[in-house]
């Protein structure tokens, strides 16, 4: 439905980036429908030290940041616990691209659409994130597409040109919740998808 929804105004000269993991799935079909380059834009999600689920930012390849400073307040993380969990999810971002990407670059983006794909959005700091990595990168416009999403974070998301979202229930809760089937993509898969995307 979503790789429809994108085909209805396709985005010019389009690369489709998904957020591993979850949203390469998600990517390789919408790749297919709009007959576009598939790569991986990796993410890692900030989470509070004793409460990991809850974002106060992400970073990415690139050396990207994004910190959100309500959060990080509101759950008084002191600049010693940021440091710490941002070092950790930084190595985990190299040790993903290498994984993901093995002897190549990413797909340049230089004067091209950058539609990135998860498989929903929560908090937005990942997605923000990517976007940020995108712009570095020399996309000439950001599209970010997902299935579901957190109205409040739709609207904080003004990184994007473009924000394409089938659901935004003002009830949301999870992202998990929006799916019958989320069990978590396996790193051999968003491999599978890549190469076979190749």
């Amino acid at each position: 439905m979503l790789a429809a929804r994108l085909r209805e105004t396709p985005p010019p000269n389009a690369v489709v980036l998904g957020l591993p993991r979850g949203g390469v799935p998600v990517a390789a079909e919408v790749a297919r429908a709009l007959d576009a380059p598939l790569d991986v834009l990796v993410v890692r999600k900030l989470g509070v030290p004793w409460h990991p689920e809850v974002a106060m930012g992400a970073v990415g390849e690139g050396g990207a940041t994004v910190l959100n400073t309500e959060v990080t307040a509101a759950a008084r993380v002191g600049i010693g616990d940021l440091e710490k969990v941002e070092a950790r999810e930084r190595r985990e971002v190299e040790m993903r691209v290498q994984r993901f990407r093995p002897g190549h670059g990413p797909v340049s983006l230089r004067e091209r659409t950058a539609v990135i794909v998860d498989d929903g959005i929560a908090t937005g700091a990942t997605a923000r994130a990517a976007c940020a990595i995108a712009r570095a990168r020399g996309a000439a416009s950001v599209v970010v597409a997902v299935p579901v999403a957190a109205p409040d974070a739709l609207r904080a998301l003004t990184e994007a040109d473009r924000v394409v979202c089938l659901s935004a229930p003002e009830d949301f809760m999870a992202v998990g919740m929006h799916y019958v089937d989320f069990r978590q993509v396996e790193e051999g898969e968003v491999v599978d998808l890549l190469r076979a995307s190749r």
